[in-house]
């Protein structure tokens, strides 16, 4: 009987083993809450992804954690990037998304960057992205080349958004006449400025946004999709032609390659640095289990958002291979073109 009692005893404890090795992430979750960031306005791709990530990533974090959803705009996230990096609680119970090209910003030499990119802990992107310049119907611009002559006022959120820099560097490149007016607070307030004629397009516009915010536009053709700004042609639009089709010289292709690598991480969320290795782990699984959800895909799909998931661990690699391989005069010129 003893000796019956004492194997029950040490296979009892083999079997409780696992659960105590996961057990300090659920201990320090459980009953917690994590506040999910958006760094741009209500209502736009950013804030919508954040919000449905908030619904169900929980459930898959261990000790099932309730997760909130807030909103810090400002300079295309660059106040939320700069918050999360110096003064959010660095435990795991905040992280956020904000504007893809922020990650490239001190590489770029923009000063109000105030971060290491490469410290942030990458959580994973809701999509590989592709991002389109498009014109207003009433504008006369149906081609690219066409804004070698013509002018086409477009609407950015300013800072180190794509849609403030996209346009510098293909006008700085191609010789483009794309004349930005900055500072709206995000995507649907320009949206409105366009209903409004108050600008004519908008260039570095995603496009996953459009199709999930503005179907009725494409489908009236109230807009024009002139080009595509990415390192791979999207399958929705076979006949739109792409910006690296466009270079003419190595350092061309080597300018846009930089720029527009960002893409990958379409829909990035961050934690800070300095979180416990463990944690960041723990999020970035449930990041990728959610991805997989059939009720997260379902909704996503209402949504109109497209989920082509990459993993933390691939922004991880890609932010810091750009900044340990980009070559300087390469970065230079683009520095350059962003003044």
């Amino acid at each position: 009987m003893i000796k019956r009692s004492l194997i029950a005893l040490a296979l009892g404890l083999v079997a409780a083993a696992p659960a105590r090795a996961q057990s300090p992430v659920a201990d320090f979750y459980k009953g917690r809450t994590i506040d999910i960031y958006s760094g741009l306005s209500v209502g736009g791709v950013y804030d919508i992804s954040a919000r449905l990530l908030a619904r169900f990533m929980g459930k898959y974090i261990p000790g099932n954690p309730s997760i909130v959803p807030h909103n810090m705009e400002g300079a295309a996230g660059l106040r939320l990037a700069n918050w999360l990096y110096q003064i959010g609680p660095k435990d795991g119970t905040a992280f956020g998304t904000f504007a893809r090209g922020l990650a490239f910003d001190p590489l770029l030499g923009q000063t109000g960057a105030q971060f290491d990119a490469t410290k942030f802990n990458w959580i994973g992107s809701t999509n590989d992205e592709v991002s389109i310049c498009a014109s207003w119907h009433t504008s006369g611009i149906t081609d690219i080349r066409q804004l070698l002559t013509k002018e086409l006022i477009i609407g950015s959120t300013g800072g180190s958004g794509d849609d403030e820099q996209f346009p510098k560097i293909v006008n700085g490149v191609l010789g483009t006449k794309l004349r930005t007016v900055s500072g709206y607070p995000g995507g649907n307030e320009i949206k409105l400025a366009m209903q409004r004629g108050e600008v004519n397009g908008r260039c570095g516009w995603s496009w996953s946004s459009v199709k999930a915010t503005e179907g009725q536009w494409l489908r009236d053709k109230s807009i024009n999709v002139f080009i595509q700004l990415s390192l791979r042609r999207h399958p929705d639009l076979p006949d739109v032609p792409m910006i690296m089709d466009m270079a003419k010289t190595d350092e061309e292709r080597q300018i846009f390659r930089l720029v527009f690598a960002r893409q990958v991480m379409g829909w990035p969320f961050a934690a800070p640095p300095g979180l416990p290795a463990e944690r960041v782990a723990a999020l970035r699984k449930a990041f990728d289990d959610t991805m997989k959800d059939s009720e997260f895909l379902a909704e996503a799909q209402k949504l109109g958002l497209e989920i082509t998931p990459v993993s933390g661990e691939r922004i991880q690699n890609l932010v810091g291979d750009l900044y340990r391989t980009t070559p300087p005069e390469v970065a230079d010129r683009v520095r350059l073109l962003l003044k």
